[in-house]
């Protein structure tokens, strides 16, 4: 019989294994690289072939898991009806039980991945209900925030929703410096921010480089503001989408800046060139790639 200290030691002892066990499988699983949190936009899968009737789960649990990958964000139209007429996308997110998200949850975890993030793009076409199912199914689908490519006009009617929810937003950007309701400047991110203490930034640094800002320096500045960023390459000017390494994104610098400053920003891979192999392959390429660079 164990006295109830030595029982208390036992428990505490064999939790502080399981927990050193558990990071050292998240470190082998590829969730991190040298204290750096990675893992892939799912978006990167778009490629893969589509079940007839069904939803892109399975198909991108398997291609994470042939990666490496153990950490993900979601892109929605993955899991919702395709080819549909928009008004049946509207009914299916705001009449889709929340079971359905939570046994999808439930699929991604029996295979050791999580659904970090849930990209649902709110737009000036969405109904307050749809924004608000935004929220119910990124909780149901066990996600921390949501990333959106969103508008400055469609992020005001974000808001209350965001503070409703208490959940985190984080606003994606693209390269578009002529439509000032786009996100693509440090401004917009700037004037996004006022509007609630939960919006913050998804920095897209290949987008970023192309609209010819310095992702380095943002990130050292705003670093508490940034959630995540989507790690691609692309040449400054609005020049191309490139295997990564090959553009002027300065990819290597900034997972060193965030290895080196202990920072929790997460760096998701996003396969967006048209490369010689498969989603699978290119993305493979793209998580040695960094694992070189964060090495």
């Amino acid at each position: 019989m164990f006295t109830r200290r030595e029982f208390a030691t036992l428990v505490v002892s064999s939790l502080a294994v399981r927990l050193k066990s558990d990071s050292a499988a998240a470190q082998t699983r590829g969730s991190m690289i040298n204290g750096v949190r990675v893992g892939a936009q799912t978006y990167s899968f778009r490629e893969l072939s589509r079940p007839s009737g069904g939803d892109m789960v399975d198909v991108l649990i398997k291609a994470m898991t042939d990666c490496g990958l153990s950490e993900c964000e979601l892109w929605s139209p993955q899991i919702e009806p395709a080819k549909v007429p928009r008004e049946e996308v509207r009914r299916w997110r705001v009449e889709t039980p929340l079971d359905h998200f939570g046994a999808i949850r439930k699929k991604f975890n029996a295979a050791n991945i999580s659904i970090r993030a849930f990209n649902y793009s709110f737009n000036d076409s969405f109904s307050d209900a749809e924004i608000n199912r935004g929220f119910e199914m990124a909780r149901a689908l066990g996600a921390e925030f949501i990333t959106a490519s969103s508008t400055l006009s469609a992020s005001k009617r974000v808001v209350p929703f965001a503070e409703k929810h208490k959940m985190v937003v984080a606003m994606h950007n693209h390269s578009n410096l002529k439509d000032p309701n786009e996100f693509a400047t440090p401004e917009s991110f700037a004037a996004a921010m006022k509007l609630s203490k939960y919006f913050k930034v998804n920095l897209d640094i290949g987008h970023f480089t192309a609209a010819n800002f310095d992702a380095v320096a943002y990130i050292r500045e705003h670093h508490d503001g940034i959630t995540n960023l989507h790690i691609k390459d692309r040449r400054r000017d609005q020049g191309p989408t490139l295997p990564w390494g090959e553009g002027d994104a300065p990819i290597r610098e900034v997972l060193q800046l965030i290895k080196q400053n202990k920072w929790p920003i997460a760096a998701y891979l996003e396969y967006e060139y048209k490369g010689a192999g498969t989603p699978v392959d290119e993305v493979k390429k793209g998580y040695e790639y960094m694992r070189q660079a964060l090495a």
